[in-house]
């Protein structure tokens, strides 16, 4: 627990808690304006939640309540973020901050805050969820074609350079792998991506069938193996074939559909993600070649290059650490050692030829 300390610096500590709760409900009034439904229902009992912690504050700090403290950066800067990269961002980076609440380490704080605050967490998961399932696919193509691009481009670059060939050669090598690299990525991504799509599509329930189902032998209820096929129990399965048969709902029948929906949902569409992975891979692509452009030679082209890509790779591995809710640092120094650590193999082998070739 934290200690009580002064009474002064302990009301220092409760003005601050209540600007944080003060601006995390007005955050999550702000997202469910841009909700609708159960959503929008979901944010707003956030922000009741949140709006009953300001008031422990209040309470304590008696007329003191007036003199609001600094809320926390983090606390303040959600509802830009939030206007600027949208909810699904906002929402991730507001499951991580919940998940931090100070209040199970603080005296002053209640066992049903320091509970509201991880349960708001989960809350919150559970909507980024719905973001994440949509974003999924797309973010996949995306991620990888751009650190592939970065990782496979700059290992071509490097490998080529360390042989001692000229800059100009090195650039044209640089840019054809550019080039082949972004339309590999983006044919192989769309026949991946649509042939998935084509093997969920042949799982899904034929309508034809359900069409059937007045006409089925009760007794026999052939419909029940429908059930035990998709992975029921014999017992579950001629329970809810019997229910089924019982009311002729045909929508029931049919409950697979809606799983395949969801996955269809997470892989995204062919075409974007062909779109998605040649753009991303060209820009990543192209950082590597940026000082040969500029008329960089060897060793210093060389290391310009690495370190340019280093510093890329640990944005986009803080990235998708934010994004699934993850660690930022693991996640940026793993994306950095493997990138980084792919291209050095290559750049030895350079090395190398480049000696052997002499």
């Amino acid at each position: 627990m934290i200690a009580r300390g002064s009474d002064q610096a302990r009301r220092r500590r409760w003005r601050r808690y209540l600007a944080d709760e003060r601006a995390e409900g007005a955050l999550y009034r702000e997202l469910a304006e841009r909700y609708t439904g159960e959503e929008r229902e979901i944010l707003l009992g956030l922000a009741d939640a949140e709006q009953r912690h300001e008031q422990h504050w209040i309470d304590l700090l008696g007329g003191e309540a007036l003199e609001v403290g600094r809320a926390s950066l983090g606390s303040r800067l959600l509802i830009p973020l939030g206007r600027r990269f949208g909810v699904f961002f906002v929402l991730a980076l507001a499951q991580r901050a919940e998940g931090r609440s100070p209040y199970d380490d603080d005296a002053d704080a209640t066992d049903a805050m320091a509970a509201d605050e991880r349960i708001h967490g989960e809350v919150l998961r559970g909507l980024a969820a719905r973001g994440r399932r949509k974003l999924a696919g797309g973010l996949r193509a995306a991620v990888f074609g751009f650190n592939d691009g970065l990782v496979s481009n700059l290992a071509l670059v490097l490998g080529v350079g360390a042989t001692g060939l000229p800059p100009a050669t090195v650039l044209v090598t640089g840019v054809a792998g550019l080039l082949a690299g972004s339309l590999s990525m983006g044919a192989g991504e769309y026949v991946s991506v649509r042939s998935q799509r084509e093997l969920l599509e042949a799982s899904r329930p034929d309508p034809a069938s359900q069409r059937a189902l007045p006409d089925l032998d009760v007794d026999a209820n052939e419909l029940a193996l429908v059930y035990r096929a998709r992975g029921m129990s014999p017992a579950d399965a001629e329970e809810h074939a019997r229910q089924v048969l019982a009311t002729l709902h045909l929508d029931e029948a049919g409950d697979g559909a809606d799983s395949s929906e969801d996955e269809h949902d997470g892989i995204g569409s062919a075409a974007g993600a062909a779109i998605s992975s040649f753009l991303f891979f060209a820009s990543g692509a192209f950082i590597p070649i940026i000082p040969y452009l500029a008329g960089a030679e060897g060793f210093v082209a060389a290391a310009i290059a690495a370190a340019a890509v280093g510093l890329v790779l640990l944005a986009t591995g803080a990235i998708v650490g934010l994004l699934s809710g993850g660690s930022l640092l693991h996640r940026a120094v793993r994306q950095l050692l493997i990138g980084l650590g792919a291209a050095a193999v290559t750049f030895v082998l350079g090395l190398l030829f480049g000696t052997i070739g002499a």
